[in-house]
């Protein structure tokens, strides 16, 4: 029997994250977007909330609780509600503390967990996506090659989220180019080792306030022990899955917010004396609208519920990636129609929510549950 119910604490969670999302992050997201800059305020409040030390052992100052995907999207959905740079700026840690919590040797765990384990924010990086336009994760072209007890990395980074503050990118390479998933390994690189360079911020059309770099590797020198799970490696295919299962819930949220922003205005905004959204032709639109959030999430969660089983989910992880980007797009496109002129200018967020939105047919990588 297949249940969508949500655990007590998982319910609790959720209304926290909600409630922290349309409180703190929502009215921050338009001066963030046009600024660049999200708070540092902002970011430590949302630290406080235990979304990344939840999951790390006690050992290195986390909580101790069970690491669930479900749970991961429902978080990831929420702060994504209020606004997507900022809530993928607030969960960048994840992206090297849950790879090597999962897949690191003792030693790794013991030197990376601890400083996402402590008080405060503590910037991370993952570099995945790379500068081409037909990038696939499965067939790399940034090589790891292995040199007596070093490994020598090229090759070429984008979308590189908190590069300049991180003192630590997890990069993943290929180490063998003609065994797809099973032939990439991550590695952990200091942000000062020499042959890594990281560029001036990317300038993109959405997730403004996300500051993302290009990061270039010219026979960038590491040990052997920088290789992620050392010779056992890593399952490449999971961290893929869960990077898809998050994107595809911070989808949704986006989805949701324009859903809901449109839904609103409609019911307010009147045209011949009666709201327009007693008009046919805008009650249908936003009728769609909430069945493509409610069918986005619903794949989002099938994908959580199998890695959780510790199922392969690789192909439920990517249609729900695929199926919540579209979402997203055509969601938010029609809120800005609902809109009509007001859906263009800044005075309402739902050009704003079009812009992100587009990101995610190119976005890969740049969060996990």
């Amino acid at each position: 029997m297949v249940s969508f119910e949500l655990s007590e604490e998982q319910r609790m969670i959720r209304e926290t994250v909600a409630a922290f999302a349309t409180d703190e992050i929502r009215p921050a997201a338009r001066a963030a977007d046009e600024s660049g800059a999200i708070p540092n305020e902002l970011i430590a409040k949302s630290w406080e909330l235990g979304l990344v030390r939840g999951a790390l052992p006690e050992s290195v100052g986390g909580y101790g609780d069970a690491r669930s995907a479900v749970t991961g999207a429902l978080v990831a959905e929420e702060l994504a509600f209020g606004d997507l740079a900022i809530a993928m700026h607030a969960l960048a840690p994840r992206l090297i503390a849950y790879p090597v919590l999962e897949f690191g040797t003792d030693e790794q765990r013991a030197a990376i967990l601890k400083k996402f384990g402590a008080d405060r924010f503590a910037a991370a990086a993952a570099a995945i996506v790379e500068p081409r336009f037909d990038f696939d994760p499965l067939a790399m072209e940034t090589t790891a090659a292995r040199d007596g007890s070093s490994y020598v990395l090229d090759g070429a980074k984008c979308f590189v989220p908190l590069a300049a503050e991180s003192d630590t990118i997890l990069v993943y390479a290929a180490t063998n180019r003609t065994a797809g998933a099973a032939g990439v390994d991550a590695f952990i690189v200091p942000r000062g080792a020499a042959g890594l360079a990281v560029s001036e911020r990317e300038r993109n059309m959405g997730i403004k306030a996300l500051a993302t770099y290009e990061v270039k590797l010219d026979h960038c020198q590491v040990g052997a022990d920088a290789r992620l799970g050392g010779a056992n490696g890593i399952n490449f295919t999971r961290i893929l899955a869960q990077h898809r299962v998050a994107l595809a819930a911070m989808a949704v949220g986006v989805a949701r917010a324009a859903y809901e922003y449109a839904k609103a205005y409609a019911r307010e905004r009147k045209a011949f004396g009666v709201p327009i959204a007693t008009k046919q032709a805008i009650a249908f639109m936003l009728a769609e609208m909430a069945i493509e959030v409610d069918a986005a999430r619903l794949l989002v969660w099938e994908a959580a519920a199998r890695l959780d089983k510790g199922e392969d989910a690789l192909k439920e992880s990517y249609q729900a990636r695929n199926y919540a980007a579209q979402a997203a797009l055509t969601v938010a496109d029609n809120a800005v129609q609902t809109l009509g002129g007001h859906g263009y200018i800044r005075e309402h967020p739902v050009e704003m929510f079009l812009r992100n939105a587009r990101g995610f047919a190119a976005f890969e990588g740049l969060a996990t549950v």
